[in-house]
């Protein structure tokens, strides 16, 4: 298993298809974009399945969640998807995407057997879209989020991220809508992720800010405990329930003791955190032939390093080189 010094279990394993996106948040990268990687630096499909199945087969890993970048401008992604859930022992297999293409692809990606989609989505006001993202694509979005849902990838999860001044008065119409759509409303607090490394706590809207403004409109009941286990989002329930709403507190809440993830970024780079500074390199070993075991066992060295937090309180925290685009949620 993929274990760390401080007795955490890494099975949820998020794979990075692509440091590109069709979109220019602020909160990730610069209106003008980033400089790509360069596709020979990029893992093949058949070196994502391998690896992929490396860690289904050798370490533990229960969950794959694909995401980018943004996942959906990969060529083959139903394919990758439907190789993915023919490994033994057959992992989850989802997706984190801004759902612009999903309209097209959510059919395919379910017949592939992808199991469920979680979508960003921070503003329902066009403009404010257009502001935020510097593209006029929020119809496309709601479509994409739409077929998700026709297609059975259930639950379709959305993932807010308020702003100061920008949505943050969108919280509640978020959480109405989501309920009359029957999506599952996630807030996030903003990560110093960005790529021009102008996140600041002061601008940041906490999660208590959040739970303030949803209950001067929602009662909320915080749910069971025992069923969060190892999920980031704390869950309420709104009005009683069934319907909940989450919050993940990644600065303000964190909750790095019970953290499952390992993330490998699409140029082959193992990341036992979120926040790490350092990776270890499966890509360069592999293409050198590495054994499987081999990569298995650098593989279990990386995540043994892990770190006991992110350390973003702390004074000597260092913001990842690396921006959100190219790492992968």
């Amino acid at each position: 298993m993929l274990v760390d010094s401080f007795g955490r279990i890494a099975t949820d394993l998020r794979v990075s298809l692509t440091d590109r996106c069709n979109l220019r948040c602020t909160y990730c990268m610069p209106a003008e974009g980033l400089e790509w990687l360069p596709k020979p630096e990029m893992l093949t499909d058949d070196e994502v399945v391998r690896l992929v199945r490396i860690g289904v087969e050798r370490l533990g890993i229960t969950e794959v969640r694909y995401t980018g970048g943004e996942p959906l401008l990969r060529r083959g992604l139903p394919d990758l998807v439907r190789r993915t859930v023919e490994l033994s022992p057959r992992p989850q297999v989802s997706l984190t995407t801004n759902a612009i293409g999903l309209a097209r692809l959510a059919e395919p990606l379910a017949a592939a057997g992808l199991d469920r989609v979680n979508v960003s989505l921070d503003t329902l006001d066009r403009g404010t879209f257009r502001t935020l993202s510097h593209r006029d694509r929020l119809p496309d979005v709601l479509a994409g989020l739409a077929a998700a849902r026709d297609a059975g990838l259930l639950p379709v999860k959305v993932n807010t991220v308020l702003m100061r001044g920008i949505n943050d008065h969108e919280a509640v119409p978020l959480l109405r809508w989501c309920l009359e759509q029957g999506f599952r409303l996630r807030f996030i607090e903003q990560m110093p992720l960005d790529a021009q490394h102008r996140w600041s706590r002061e601008n940041m809207v906490t999660a208590d800010e959040i739970l303030t403004r949803l209950g001067a409109a929602f009662t909320l009941t915080p749910a069971d405990a025992a069923e969060r286990g190892s999920a980031p989002a704390e869950l309420f329930l709104v009005d009683g329930g069934p319907a909940t709403v989450g919050v993940i507190g990644s600065v303000t809440r964190p909750f790095c003791g019970a953290c499952d993830r390992v993330r490998l970024t699409a140029d082959g780079q193992v990341r036992n955190c979120l926040f790490a500074t350092e990776e270890s390199n499966l890509r360069d070993a592999m293409r050198a032939g590495a054994s499987d075991a081999e990569l298995a066992d650098r593989w279990r060295a990386a995540v043994a390093r892990k770190r006991a937090g992110h350390g973003i309180d702390d004074p000597s925290f260092l913001q990842p080189a690396r921006p959100m685009s190219a790492i992968g949620g």
